[in-house]
């Protein structure tokens, strides 16, 4: 039977260029390269996103990576259907992709910001994207093949090598580029950019003879849409952060910077309207409603325990524990531990975190590191007490300071009779993870003694650990030493304005009575506050 000239060309028939057949089979290398890169942004940009939007960014890394990976493989076997007219469809592939990529920061944000909740659209643009990626190499794999006819072995080989070169150069990109230059939002939509120029002139100018006319003029309208859509994106992005931060925070947004570590967030704190509250990648970490509540139970218990003229601040950027360290005269030099320099600035600078702190930076006892704090406990010196004021056991970044070797060094550096407090998180909807850093604490031959504060709800203000939570919470505390130690009050001592002896003894039996016992400790090879 002899072929219909209009059917569509099988696809080892060579196809005519306007170059020679060495340089457009370099060329189609070239845009497997970009597309590789553009494709390992897209996925470390959903891993981020998931993380700083959901938490946990273990469990959050590990559903991305999975849909992706086993949407590829859907991807790989719908590309058969596109190998008859390969270079349309990759045309196409490549459109939709640069499209659902750019804009799929943005998306996720706007999920997050408005309904509350973004894991159903994380899901559904891993997926998409990962069946959009998984086309890319069976199409530019028959491309190739009738660019110039190749070892079918050799052909995989070439395509394969430059695809995981461009995926280094991608993942090296996103986070020493991309995030620095552009930040998370317009940074996908520059990435989305440059997947559809990529895409586009491939196929628009070096398969061109290969398309019909109709083809054509679809293709350009396409990417010419695909473009001017994330160009808007990025021009509108501002102003979409600006009302995105607004829905999440409330009205009275003041400050909003990414450091090279997070995004910090100010809101409240002038004169009149609300107290200053300060967000740490989304979650509320200082309150002006129940700040003092928090900072006196931490440091007051530890400070009137024993001696206290070398002071080691582990975390507390803020400036808030160290502001009630400094109130015992003995004091006579705190080092403040920070891996975020940015959060220092804003404490040294802000005119309401400042008052806040009660200018505790500009004290001359008070000297700041930036480190990380488990890297600067193997080289610190003695200290007579030791406040972990970190973030909670449950976020993933924190669980190796709430392990069982950090808990070894902070040991260490204690000097003899030293004392070690530690904020180990909300006692009342997580007693197992509170209990554990307990039975982690003992676990290296400490002696603890644990209390749980209840701070009420603020007037019309966020209060959980995010910015959306209400209602009382119950703060874990633990004072820990070598020797047994008591809990209470230095009688002589600066007088706490939100605790009691007596309400410190209520403190410590409403501790006990949830008590988890036999719970075993976590690791660094085996964290258990996910368990």
């Amino acid at each position: 039977m002899t072929e219909s000239p209009k059917s569509a060309p099988e696809p080892d028939n060579p196809v005519r260029l306007p170059v020679r057949a060495g340089f457009g089979r370099f060329l189609i290398l070239v845009t497997v390269f970009v597309c590789a890169a553009c494709g390992l942004v897209y996925e470390l940009e959903l891993v981020a996103l998931a993380s700083y939007l959901v938490g946990d960014s273990v469990t959050q890394a590990s559903v991305v990576l999975s849909v992706m990976v086993f949407a590829m493989g859907v991807g790989s076997l719908l590309a058969k259907w596109l190998r008859c007219r390969a270079a349309v469809g990759f045309g196409a592939v490549e459109a939709v992709l640069a499209l659902l990529g750019g804009c799929s920061a943005m998306a996720l944000y706007a999920c997050f910001a408005w309904c509350g909740q973004s894991r159903s659209a994380l899901v559904g643009f891993s997926f998409a994207i990962g069946v959009l990626i998984g086309a890319e190499v069976p199409l530019l794999m028959t491309l190739i093949q009738r660019v110039r006819r190749q070892d079918p072995g050799g052909a995989v080989a070439d395509l394969f090598a430059a695809d995981y070169v461009g995926a280094l150069v991608g993942g090296l990109a996103f986070p020493f580029l991309l995030l620095p230059a552009f930040g998370q939002l317009t940074g996908a939509l520059v990435t989305g950019a440059v997947n559809a120029v990529a895409g586009g002139a491939l196929v628009l100018w070096l398969f061109r003879r290969d398309l019909s006319a109709r083809s054509r003029w679809a293709l350009i309208v396409t990417n010419a849409l695909v473009l001017a859509l994330l160009a808007a994106g990025a021009v509108l992005t501002p102003s979409f952060e600006r009302a995105a931060r607004q829905a999440v925070y409330g009205p009275e947004v003041r400050v909003a910077v990414r450091t090279g570590v997070q995004e910090v967030v100010l809101t409240g704190g002038r004169t009149r309207g609300r107290p200053l509250s300060l967000f740490l990648d989304g979650r509320l970490q200082v309150s002006g409603h129940d700040e003092l509540r928090y900072h006196e139970a931490l440091i007051h218990p530890a400070m009137a325990a024993g001696p206290h003229r070398r002071v080691l601040v582990l975390g507390g950027g803020d400036g808030l524990a160290a502001r009630e360290v400094l109130r015992y005269g003995g004091v006579r030099s705190v080092t403040v531990v920070e891996r975020d320099p940015g959060v220092v600035r804003l404490a040294r600078r802000d005119p309401a975190l400042s008052a806040l702190n009660a200018g505790a930076y500009r004290d001359p006892r008070v000297r700041v590191v930036t480190a990380d704090a488990f890297d600067w406990l193997r080289r610190s010196a003695a200290y007579d007490v030791v406040v972990c004021d970190l973030p909670e056991p449950g976020l993933t970044p924190s669980t190796k300071l709430y392990s069982q070797e950090f808990y070894g060094l902070a040991k260490r550096v204690l000097a003899p009779g030293g004392r070690l407090a530690v904020h180990a998180g909300e006692a009342g909807p997580r007693p197992r993870a509170y209990w554990t850093v307990d039975a982690t604490m003992r676990s290296v031959g400490l002696r603890t003694v644990p209390y749980v504060v209840t701070v009420p709800p603020a007037p019309g203000g966020p209060v959980a650990d995010g910015p959306t939570g209400d209602g009382p919470r119950d703060w874990g505390f633990l004072l820990a030493a070598r020797e047994p130690v008591r809990l209470g009050l230095a009688p002589h001592g600066p007088r706490p304005r939100s605790l009691t002896p007596a309400g410190l003894d209520a403190a410590r039996r409403a501790a006990e009575r949830s008590r988890e016992p036999r719970l075993p400790p976590s690791t660094l090879m085996h964290p258990r506050y996910a368990d």
